[in-house]
């Protein structure tokens, strides 16, 4: 069974920097198109960033676009979100998620298309 936990929020100033980490247990993440998802008190959940099972592809919500970066790590089966530029509005619990698929250059920021979730981080930006 296919299992995911993100750490690595916390809170930072803004213009601070974050990364956070998706780690795969149970079946290989190369297989799986990831996806980053974040919601915000009293908002739905928007999908920030994603990427393909090979890593060549990957997408971004235009209001993190510039600032957030999605890379993968096959070794260590484990995707990462580079957050860079933090603003308050990017305060939220920030979830990964993942889908299994043989098609290699498949991704998307929508979360209905994603079966596998993990539990959640909060990042929080604030002086």
């Amino acid at each position: 069974q296919l299992q995911l936990v993100e750490s690595g929020g916390g809170l930072v100033q803004p213009g601070g920097s974050l990364t956070l980490s998706c780690a795969a247990t149970g079946f290989s993440s190369d297989k799986c198109a990831i996806g980053w998802f974040r919601q915000a008190p009293g908002k739905e959940r928007e999908g920030v960033a994603c990427i393909s099972s090979s890593g060549g592809r990957t997408n971004f919500a235009e209001s993190v676009k510039g600032r957030f970066t999605i890379s993968r790590d096959s070794a260590k089966n484990t995707v990462y979100l580079q957050m860079s530029s933090l603003k308050p509005e990017d305060t939220a619990v920030y979830y990964c998620a993942a889908v299994v698929t043989t098609i290699t250059d498949y991704y998307s920021l929508t979360a209905s298309q994603y079966d596998y979730w993990g539990q959640g981080t909060q990042v929080t930006v604030s002086s």
